[in-house]
């Protein structure tokens, strides 16, 4: 007999998802601080690559913005400033990530914001046949094709990794 996996009680992004009718994947690993994407990848068997981060960031006028990259790449703050366009990005301090967010960092999620915000998704996560992205709570991913970030989430294709 095998072992149910175990389930996460809803989170505001398991709630917006459920309610655009997508599907999704629970994938629940043992949250490490300052793991990031690598520790999730691992424990989970899932190429980082394909495990989304999601990242507040403000602009100069610190206006909040969203950005979805790989696990394995950095955004490059100047070329996402010279798409979007603006003068300047930067990360959010953890603190003014959550009052945007709604959520801890660590458990960021793109869906069911509390704010809204823009959101800019790096051009070749769309591209992968699957990927895994915070469901709105430290050491749960869920598993989503990719197009759900541009329709219904309505994130912007750019070209920012460094």
């Amino acid at each position: 007999m095998s072992k149910k996996p175990p389930h996460v009680s809803a989170t505001p992004a398991t709630d917006w998802l459920k309610a655009h009718g997508i599907a999704f994947t629970e994938h629940v690993y043992d949250y490490v601080e300052h793991g990031g994407t690598s520790e999730s990848s691992k424990q989970l068997g899932v190429d980082e690559h394909a495990v989304v981060k999601t990242l507040v960031m403000q602009d100069e006028a610190a206006a909040p913005l969203v950005v979805l990259m790989h696990g394995d790449r950095q955004v490059s703050l100047k070329e996402l400033a010279r798409q979007i366009p603006c003068k300047k990005v930067e990360p959010c301090k953890p603190e003014v990530a959550q009052r945007h967010s709604g959520y801890q960092v660590g458990g960021t999620s793109p869906f069911g914001l509390r704010k809204a915000m823009p959101v800019y998704v790096q051009q070749s996560v769309l591209q992968l046949p699957r990927i895994c992205i915070n469901g709105g709570r430290r050491g749960f991913l869920v598993g989503i094709e990719p197009n759900v970030l541009v329709s219904p989430l309505g994130a912007r294709p750019v070209e920012c990794a460094a």
